[in-house]
């Protein structure tokens, strides 16, 4: 059967020290799949758009910024993410510059500088404690997984990380 998920970029803003990100708290809508999680900036890729221009602009409408300086970290596929289970592919970027001044909040919720180091401490997607460990390993050329989903849980991983 042809693999047909939908196509979203997920992207980290990370601060000049590189000690920091920026997530949003997703808490301002009550039918948000994502309501209570933390997470990237990002959403779907719309027709015509190639992955680098669909970030850009994600990060233009979430956070008000413009990219100077992203890079491809890697992909990730979650098959049967969504509570109807359909799938979802996703491009995963850090964004190491950018220009604007960002706001509090945007329509999904708080945006807040986190430290990376406490990550792994803030209730997000379970499958994200798979990639986001390679996401900002300098030692890590690239990643790309898959994590497959079931009745809103992740099954485990497989993939190559480089």
């Amino acid at each position: 059967m042809p693999y047909s998920p939908e196509l979203t970029t997920l992207g980290f803003v990370v601060s000049q020290d590189r000690e920091h990100v920026l997530m949003v708290h997703r808490i301002s809508r009550s039918d948000d799949e994502q309501l209570g999680k933390w997470n990237g900036l990002g959403g779907k890729v719309e027709i015509g758009e190639d992955i680098w221009s669909g970030m850009a602009r994600e990060l233009r409408e979430e956070a008000g910024i413009e990219v100077v300086s992203m890079r491809l970290r890697g992909t990730v596929s979650w098959p049967g993410f969504h509570a109807d289970g359909a799938s979802v592919f996703g491009f995963v970027f850090i964004v190491d510059e950018w220009i604007g001044d960002i706001p509090e909040r945007n329509a999904e919720g708080p945006l807040v500088w986190q430290p990376i180091s406490g990550l792994a401490d803030l209730p997000m997607w379970e499958g994200d404690r798979y990639f986001l460990p390679q996401t900002f390993d300098p030692e890590v050329e690239q990643f790309h997984l898959v994590i497959p989903y079931q009745d809103g849980r992740p099954l485990g991983w497989s993939g190559v990380v480089r």
